[in-house]
């Protein structure tokens, strides 16, 4: 059995609103892990977040995670960044009232 390709994304929060959001091929910022840009290559991701880390009036927080390359498209591969996107725990509203 092999395990899915570890890659990195860059993530951080939208610097309004708050939500998760993670960088995308095309430079933007998603709200949807599916649209990442996943980094094979440390370097590249590195890099990727010291651009992604000077842009202050847009997001917060900037730093890379972990993603399993799936089939399916990226899922994370740690609990917290799972966590983070659903939103806070403390109560339901926004994201998790939705699902």
């Amino acid at each position: 059995m092999t395990r899915d390709p570890i890659v990195k994304i860059v993530t951080a929060n939208a610097l309004i609103e708050g939500d998760v959001v993670y960088l995308t091929a095309a430079g933007g910022w998603t709200r949807h892990l599916a649209q990442a840009a996943p980094f094979a290559d440390k370097t590249q991701a590195e890099a990727a977040l010291a651009s992604a880390a000077q842009r202050g009036h847009e997001v917060v927080g900037c730093h890379l995670a972990d993603a399993r390359q799936t089939p399916q498209g990226l899922d994370p591969a740690h609990f917290r960044e799972d966590f983070r996107r659903r939103g806070p725990s403390n109560y339901v509203h926004g994201k998790q009232a939705a699902a």
